[in-house]
């Protein structure tokens, strides 16, 4: 696989469990196992996903740099 591609697919693979499972927890604690709750869990789970995705883009980097600041500094 090509270096470049690689981050993208790492951080699918980390956001795509994580997103399952806030949108489970979500919206069981919400609404619990009603009527439709699969229908209202998907619609849920395919809003998460895109903005979590972007937003992991926006947090890693920054949070790396944090991280290495918090390291070296000591």
């Amino acid at each position: 696989m090509k270096k470049k591609y690689f981050k993208y697919i790492y951080t699918l693979l980390v956001v795509l469990p994580m997103t399952l499972i806030m949108a489970f927890v979500g919206l069981m604690r919400n609404y619990g196992f009603g009527e439709d709750w699969f229908l209202k869990f998907l619609k849920a789970w395919t809003v998460m996903l895109p903005v979590a995705y972007v937003a992991a883009f926006l947090i890693i980097p920054n949070a790396r740099k944090l991280s290495e600041k918090l390291i070296s500094s000591k």
